[in-house]
């Protein structure tokens, strides 16, 4: 885990923060995981979160590494003002596993690649809309088209998210 420790002047620590660390996966890491990456970051920004979370996102396959965010994607984001960080698609490694807090997947073969990758042994492989007791797999707008709907659901799945780690005090904010 992340620590942010807060000193006075003469170098007395006043407070420690554990930075939850977050990870967005999808298949490729050029639409899904990327937008949902923005969407939490932009969030995070927003709410004054920084010293509290960080989020990152990753694919489970190989076959874009090294790509920007896909162009529609980019645009559906844009159209919801959201600010695009650089982005190069990476790879999920087994050795990243104990780096994260919550490895948040976009559907359910997310997880079985990660599992021939890494196994999990910690429950850190989550689906995304688990987090409001749902067993509903993010849209894919590779297949789709639809980024608008992927949008949403990023939107729903992730305040589904904020909601769990408020009430389990994991996070600290004003509503």
């Amino acid at each position: 885990k992340f620590i942010c420790l807060y000193a006075n002047n003469y170098g007395k620590i006043l407070e420690v923060n554990y930075m939850i660390k977050v990870l967005f996966i999808c298949h490729g890491n050029i639409c899904r995981s990327p937008m949902a990456q923005m969407i939490l970051e932009n969030y995070i920004k927003e709410k004054g979160l920084e010293n509290q979370m960080m989020v990152e996102s990753m694919a489970c396959s190989s076959e874009e590494i090294g790509n920007g965010i896909y162009l529609p994607a980019k645009k559906c984001l844009m159209n919801h003002n959201i600010p695009i960080l650089r982005h190069k698609a990476v790879r999920f490694e087994s050795y990243y596993y104990d780096e994260y807090d919550y490895i948040i997947c976009m559907d359910k073969s997310n997880i079985n690649r990660l599992n021939i990758i890494k196994e999990d042994t910690k429950n850190k492989y989550r689906l995304l809309f688990s987090f409001k007791r749902q067993d509903r797999e993010v849209a894919d707008p590779w297949y789709t088209r639809d980024f608008e709907r992927t949008y949403s659901d990023l939107v729903e799945g992730i305040e589904g998210f904020i909601a769990y780690l408020k009430r389990y005090k994991k996070i600290s904010m004003e509503d």
